[in-house]
């Protein structure tokens, strides 16, 4: 990872859409803008097309390097499921229209990275927010979402560099891959590290 990677990070959804972009550094972690995009009522283009313009007038004023986006898993009801992807869709669309690769992660992925654990509550996640970010107040639901997936692509991106670098060569000088379980363990290792740190 380069000194500093502006990542935006989105949370996804049909009636609020959080954004949150970090500068973050090797040992830290600095807010640049966090909130939420309220949208209204209305047919469904019309409020997909909202999420389409909100974001991109962020990344406009913003210019991260990349993006960061939770994973959607399917619902109870499907019908809830295929709206929230819609709106994910529109979100997405508008970061790689804009150039930024968009990184896309588990909900227990970026819970397991921000406070330690994957079964993490929405307020251990705002509260988590505050204190990485040093905020002086806990930020709103939504907006501390994204930036907990904004701070989990972060994290990735450090463990992919550690991991890259403590691999050892194969025959061919080419690295070999380490094994699911391994990266596994070393992920929660940084998570800890990290968790330990703030």
């Amino acid at each position: 990872m380069s000194d500093t990677l502006r990542i935006l990070g989105i949370d996804p959804g049909l009636n609020h859409t959080g954004f949150g972009v970090i500068d973050a550094s090797a040992n830290s972690f600095k807010l640049v803008t966090a909130g939420c995009i309220h949208v209204p009522r209305g047919e469904l283009c019309d409020r997909l097309g909202h999420i389409y313009r909100e974001l991109s007038a962020v990344i406009e004023e913003t210019h991260p390097d990349c993006a960061a986006a939770e994973i959607i898993f399917l619902n109870i009801n499907p019908r809830t499921t295929l709206l929230l992807g819609q709106a994910r869709g529109a979100a997405i669309t508008c970061a790689a229209t804009h150039g930024l690769p968009v990184h896309e992660f588990t909900p227990s992925e970026i819970k397991l990275s921000v406070v330690g654990t994957g079964a993490a509550a929405k307020a251990q996640i705002q509260h988590m927010m505050k204190r990485l970010l040093n905020l002086a107040e806990v930020p709103q639901s939504d907006a501390a979402d994204a930036l907990a997936c904004a701070i989990t692509c972060a994290n990735a991106m450090k463990l992919k560099s550690l991991n890259e670098s403590a691999l050892p060569a194969s025959r061919t000088g080419v690295r070999s891959l380490a094994s699911r379980s391994h990266r596994r363990g070393a992920w929660e290792q940084f998570a800890k590290h990290r968790t330990q740190q703030s």
